[in-house]
């Protein structure tokens, strides 16, 4: 008889139970957290919230998880939306106006917010107001609301889109987060096996970190999809049965997919290596340009496969190698 299928919920609260609670459970980025840590003892000290936090970085790399942790450590609620979910001055209004005191306000993909709503966002940051303009032309007037305190963490794939006035209220600091090394992605592979009861030879440990991307999200994900496929065919989890289910996903042993190995064919036989333009590549592959930049890209350019240069995307050497191999 089938297991039933699990739940929304059941499925959310795995995710959340791999996600980091304490600060000692977070692996990797020891500068920034460093830095974020004493930040929020000396507000805790001083009995305030601490100044504004921006992250940047590739996606999965651990922004979202810093908000959770900066929370927690504050003992504050957590207040969640998106730059995409703010479009008009009545939403940014909406969000600000019933945050309780004290509030960690997290705004993924900050970038996204228009030049107006950032304004409206100066002095929410600077002395916790925010001005709403009624009426129009000359009987338009300006109505001051007070906000309560809270902290607002910003976190975006795409740091230049943010405008250098916006960028300069991040009291608390400006970080970026990078990719994790492979001792690192071992570390929470290992950690991520234990809160999913698993029983995770080295040997999977370290192939499931070798494909991950260098990203813990993704390191993540391939473990619960390894798991899956050993689950289905009724085998314990071993290096064979990894590479098994790797090959079925379309992910290499250097995490690579489908996706990326179109891209590296495509720049090599549609544009002879290069160099091609970010918007002509993507055409070629019927898919936006941010999506290149922000999703195939960074980990192309990480592994030396791809340069970007004045004239567009070049073809390396490395890439042209990883191409011929079998």
């Amino acid at each position: 008889m089938s297991s039933p299928p699990l739940s929304t919920d059941l499925i959310q609260s795995l995710d959340s139970a791999l996600r980091p609670a304490r600060w000692d459970e977070y692996v990797g980025q020891q500068q920034a957290k460093a830095s974020i840590r004493i930040a929020i003892d000396a507000a805790k000290k001083r009995g305030s919230m601490p100044e504004h936090f921006l992250f940047y970085g590739p996606p999965g790399v651990g922004k979202t998880t810093l908000a959770h942790l900066i929370a927690a450590s504050l003992g504050a609620p957590l207040k969640v939306t998106s730059g995409v979910a703010i479009e008009r001055a009545a939403d940014l209004a909406a969000v600000l106006t019933n945050l309780e005191p004290g509030t960690v306000l997290f705004i993924d993909e900050i970038h996204r917010l228009s030049r107006k709503i950032e304004e409206l966002l100066y002095p929410a940051l600077e002395s916790a107001r925010l001005d709403i303009i009624l009426g129009k032309g000359p009987s338009a007037r300006t109505v001051e609301l007070a906000l309560p305190p809270f902290t607002l963490v910003g976190a975006t794939t795409r740091v230049a889109e943010l405008s250098g006035p916006l960028r300069s209220r991040f009291g608390g600091g400006t970080y970026q987060l990078d990719f994790y090394t492979d001792d690192d992605l071992r570390a929470i592979v290992r950690r991520s096996a234990r809160v999913l009861e698993l029983t995770a030879p080295e040997e999977v440990v370290e192939r499931v970190a070798a494909r991950s991307r260098a990203t813990p999200r993704i390191a993540n994900a391939l473990l619960k999809r390894v798991r899956d496929y050993a689950e289905v065919h009724e085998r314990p989890l071993s290096a064979t049965v990894c590479d098994e289910a790797c090959l079925l996903f379309g992910v290499d042993p250097l995490g690579l997919t489908k996706d990326d190995r179109r891209y590296l064919v495509t720049l090599s036989e549609a544009f002879r290596g290069g160099p091609a333009g970010i918007r002509a590549l993507a055409a070629a592959l019927h898919e936006d340009a941010d999506t290149l930049e922000s999703v195939y890209e960074p980990y192309l350019l990480r592994l030396g496969f791809v340069e970007r240069g004045p004239r567009g995307r070049v073809l390396t050497d490395k890439g042209r190698t990883y191409l011929l191999a079998p």
